[in-house]
C-alpha cells in the first residue's frame, strides 16, 4: 500500500492560512494598541509581538505533542511521543497535508490566544511577569483544552459530541475566561471609572481590525485544511458575520447613545468574527448572519458590564471575546445544519435540544478551567514576583519606566505625572511644551 502523501492544493491553501493567521497578532497588537492611552502604546504592541515567540518556543517543545499527540490520559492530555517536534519529518502527513505545516497552523491558533489575554491588563501589569505567565499558561490552559476539543482522543470532540469548527472554546472563550481571572487577580487601573480612558488612536483600532479581519479568512476558512466546498463555505460565512456584527453594534450605539462611532464598527466586526468562529463550519449562510447580528448586539451591552461589576477588563476581552465565543458556540446548537456538519443538527433543523445541551457543557466547563487555572497562575506569580506594575510606572507609563521609549514625541511628557529623567534615555530626553 503507498504511503499517504499531501495535497498540494490543500498545502498550498494552509501555507496561506497559516501566514494570514499568524498576521492577526500584529493586527491585534495595533488594535489594542490604538484602544490605550499614548503613555503604554508600546508596552501593548510588545505584549503581543512577545508572545509570538513565547508560545512558539513552548509549542515547538512540548505544546504540540500534548495538544495533537495520542491520547494519554482519558481524552485529558496527549502524550510525549512528539516532544521537540520528534518523529515529524517533512515527509510526515496529517489528512492531506505536511504535519509539519498543520503543527504551524495550530501554533498560531495557540499565539493569538495568549495575546488576546493581555487586553484586559492593558496599562498595569509588569512587563517580566507577562514573560513568566504566557509560557506556563499556554502549557496549563490553553494546551489541554486544544486536546480536548481537537486533539485524537479529546473528551469534547469524541466523547461529549459538541461541535467547534475553528476556536471558540480553545481562542475565544479561553481567552474571554483567562482575561477575566487576571483582571481579577491585579484589580483595576488607578482612576478606573474616574478618569477618561478613550483610545488614543482610532484609525489604529481601525487598521488593526481589518488586519484581524483579513486573517480571520485564514483562521476560519483554513481549518477546513483543505482547499474545498466547506473552506469556501466558512469563507464566505466568516464575512457575512462580520458584517451583520458590525451592523449590530453600530444599531445599538444608535439607538441607545444617538450616534455610531468607529470604535463600535470595529469592536462589532470582531463580535461577530468571534461568534463565527466555532459555527462557521457548521450553521448555513443564513444561521451566520443570525449568529453576527445577535453577537455585535449583544457585545455592545456586555462591554459596559465592567462598570457595573466593577472588573476592570481594560479592552474588553470578556465582553468581545468570552461573551461573542459563547453566543457562536451555543448558536451552533440552534443553527446547525446537515449539510454542513455531515451528521449533527440543531433545534431549529429537528435536532431537538440535544446538540444544544451538549454545547452549553462545554462551554461551562472551558470556561470554568480556564478561569480557575489562570487565576492560580496569576495569583502565584503575584505573591512570588508581583505581577502588577508600581503605582510611579502605572502613573508615569509603561513605554517610559519599562522600555525607555515613547511613541510619539510629547506624547507622554504633555500627558501625566512630570517623569524622572532617570527613566528617560539621553537619546530621548526632552523639553515639555508649554
Amino acid at each position: 500500500m503507498a504511503a499517504a502523501s499531501a495535497d498540494t492544493g490543500d498545502t498550498a491553501w494552509l501555507l496561506a492560512a497559516t501566514a494570514l493567521v499568524l498576521l492577526m497578532t500584529p493586527g491585534l497588537a495595533l488594535f489594542y494598541g490604538g484602544m490605550v492611552r499614548t503613555k503604554s502604546v508600546l508596552n501593548m504592541l510588545m505584549m503581543s509581538f512577545v508572545s509570538i515567540a513565547l508560545v512558539t518556543v513552548v509549542w515547538l517543545a512540548v505544546g504540540f505533542s500534548l495538544s495533537f499527540g495520542e491520547d494519554a490520559a482519558g481524552g485529558l492530555i496527549g502524550g510525549l511521543d512528539h516532544i521537540g517536534m520528534s518523529g515529524l519529518g517533512p515527509d510526515s502527513v496529517q489528512g492531506t497535508v505536511p504535519t509539519l505545516l498543520f503543527a504551524t497552523f495550530q501554533l498560531t491558533f495557540a499565539i493569538i490566544t495568549a495575546a488576546l489575554v493581555s487586553g484586559a491588563v492593558a496599562d498595569r501589569a509588569k512587563f517580566g511577569a507577562w514573560l513568566v505567565f504566557v509560557p506556563v499558561w499556554a502549557l496549563l490552559v490553553y494546551v489541554p483544552v486544544a486536546h480536548w476539543v481537537w486533539g485524537p482522543g479529546g473528551w469534547i470532540l469524541e466523547r461529549l459530541g459538541a461541535l467547534d469548527f475553528a476556536g471558540g472554546l480553545p481562542v475565544e472563550i479561553v481567552s474571554g475566561a483567562s482575561g477575566l481571572a487576571l483582571c481579577l487577580v491585579l484589580g483595576p487601573r488607578m482612576g478606573f471609572k474616574k478618569d477618561s480612558m478613550r483610545p488614543h488612536n482610532l484609525p489604529m483600532v481601525m487598521l488593526g481590525a481589518g488586519l484581524l479581519w483579513f486573517g480571520w479568512f485564514g483562521f476560519n476558512a483554513g481549518s477546513a485544511l483543505g482547499a474545498n466546498g466547506l473552506a469556501a463555505a466558512a469563507f464566505l460565512n466568516t464575512l457575512a458575520a462580520g458584517c451583520t456584527g458590525l451592523l449590530g453594534w453600530l444599531f445599538v450605539e444608535q439607538k441607545r447613545d444617538g450616534h455610531p462611532t468607529t470604535l463600535g464598527a470595529a469592536s462589532g466586526a470582531v463580535a461577530g468574527l468571534v461568534a463565527i468562529t466555532p459555527s462557521c463550519g457548521s450553521v448555513s449562510l443564513l444561521g451566520a448572519l443570525v449568529v453576527g447580528l445577535t453577537a455585535g448586539a449583544v457585545c455592545s451591552y456586555a462591554v459596559s458590564w465592567k462598570f457595573k461589576l466593577n472588573y476592570d477588563d481594560s479592552l474588553d476581552v470578556v465582553g468581545v471575546h468570552l461573551v461573542g465565543g459563547v453566543i457562536g458556540t451555543l448558536l451552533i446548537g440552534v443553527f446547525a445544519a446537515r449539510s454542513m456538519t455531515g451528521g449533527a443538527e440543531g433545534l431549529l433543523y429537528g435536532g431537538g435540544l440535544a446538540q444544544l445541551g451538549k454545547q452549553l457543557v462545554a462551554v461551562v466547563v472551558v470556561a470554568v478551567y480556564a478561569f480557575a487555572v489562570t487565576y492560580g497562575i496569576g495569583k502565584l506569580i503575584d505573591v512570588t514576583m508581583g505581577f502588577r506594575a508600581s503605582e510611579e510606572q502605572e502613573q508615569t507609563g509603561l513605554d517610559l519606566t519599562v522600555h525607555a521609549e515613547t511613541a510619539y514625541d510629547h506624547g507622554v511628557l504633555g500627558h501625566g505625572a512630570p517623569v524622572s529623567s532617570s527613566v528617560v534615555p539621553h537619546a530621548q530626553k526632552v523639553t515639555p511644551q508649554a
